[in-house]
């Protein structure tokens, strides 16, 4: 009889449109069928039937309690708390219930998804445990207070306080605490004083995000870049407002007809008027189904981003594509890949333009990265070989713990 693992996330993993829960998603995929029996407990809308298919790919078992809106109000009420917004609003007296039953069945371990979903753990967990964290969730607020001012730096620094005492107190909690990267796991380690962390890689669906070859040149007074990303969340418009007002301009200069296509869901109406008041050819998209066919009609895939943590997945997707990336330190921080081999860095306007440029008229050049780089995914980065590391981690845990 297999061990059983109990899996607690703090939200609802399907669909999966966001980097934590393409990464959750796709490891609890590799996980089944292997070492342990899961069982996954998290919130779920009312109407499960559309993901029947999805639940079942990811676990033997699914526990749930009903989802939680997280509106506006209710995360503004949540700044008043003694918790960070994102702990304040995943409290779930359902959630909690249905996580105490699972653990009265005694699993042989419990990971936790997010340290922010320790509010939904009992005072004393009687499992060999592990938290699962896929940033240093501090780290991204104080960031955040590096790029804003006035009220928003005060409410920043607010939250970086309230984020830094949480993460401090709950991966203490924990048998072992999973980073994903090395770079997360040194820091982890060091700036909580953590006896076991361990890392894992960041993955990438091969088959799903397959090859596709180079275009050829765009045409000399054009081209398209594409970003991907959720635009609810402040850092990744923080990295568009830089896109478009800091190196658009001098994009322009060059090329006069280039677009950019940005993807994901929610776009703030700011950004859509900046767009229209300066009559630029930039799209943004909302939601789609699959950024599959965006990415591919792309000549250069950016990641314009000065704030956030852990590693950004959307970097390996454009890379499996075959598309020639340009990203920020921090864009590409915690993979394992070189700079003018597999991508581009850069850190300012002009270097970011100046880069896009030359890919943009360069074909061998956009070749050489786009092949490097996917064949870098194949050898070492599919989301099989990354599930087994995860499936390692939480084995050692339990041995660890005597189960």
């Amino acid at each position: 009889m297999k061990p059983r693992l109990l899996f607690v996330s703090p939200r609802f993993l399907f669909p999966m449109d966001q980097g934590g829960k393409i990464r959750t998603g796709n490891i609890l995929r590799g996980l089944k069928g292997g070492a342990f029996e899961v069982t996954l407990a998290s919130p779920a809308p009312a109407d499960q039937i559309p993901y029947a298919a999805d639940i079942g790919a990811a676990c033997d078992r699914f526990l749930s309690w009903p989802e939680q809106g997280s509106s506006r109000i209710r995360r503004l009420m949540a700044l008043a708390s003694r918790l960070p917004v994102a702990a304040a609003t995943d409290r779930s007296a359902a959630g909690s219930a249905v996580v105490r039953q699972a653990l009265a069945a005694r699993p042989d371990v419990v990971v936790v998804d997010f340290p922010h979903a320790d509010v939904l753990m009992p005072a004393r967990i009687d499992a060999a445990s592990a938290m699962f964290t896929h940033n240093v969730e501090a780290e991204i607020f104080e960031r955040h207070v590096k790029r804003t001012h006035g009220l928003w730096r005060l409410v920043w620094a607010n939250q970086s306080r309230k984020m830094a005492r949480l993460e401090q107190q709950s991966l203490a909690r924990y048998g072992s605490v999973i980073a994903v990267s090395e770079r997360d796991r040194d820091a982890l380690a060091k700036r909580y004083r953590l006896p076991e962390v361990e890392a894992i890689d960041t993955g990438v669906d091969l088959n799903f995000f397959a090859m596709n070859q180079p275009e050829s040149t765009p045409p000399a007074d054009g081209g398209t870049i594409v970003f991907t990303a959720t635009m609810s969340w402040a850092a990744n418009v923080d990295g568009i407002h830089f896109l478009l007002d800091e190196v658009f301009p001098l994009l322009l200069r060059a090329r006069p007809k280039i677009r950019a296509v940005v993807i994901g869901r929610n776009p703030p109406e700011a950004l859509s008027r900046k767009i229209a008041e300066r009559g630029l050819d930039v799209t943004l998209t909302g939601f789609v189904d699959d950024i599959r066919p965006y990415v591919a009609q792309a000549n250069v895939y950016v990641i314009p981003l000065f704030v956030g943590s852990g590693t950004r997945i959307k970097a390996f997707e454009a890379m499996a594509m075959g598309r020639p990336v340009v990203a920020t330190t921090l864009g590409i921080e915690g993979l394992n890949v070189s700079d003018g081999e597999h991508f581009i860095r850069a850190d300012d306007a002009e270097t970011f333009a100046t880069a896009i440029l030359t890919l943009m008229r360069d074909d061998s050049m956009r070749a050489r990265i786009a092949s490097a780089a996917r064949r870098l995914m194949e050898d070492s980065f599919s989301w099989f070989r990354v599930a087994r590391q995860f499936e390692a981690i939480c084995q050692r845990t339990r041995e660890r713990a005597g189960r």
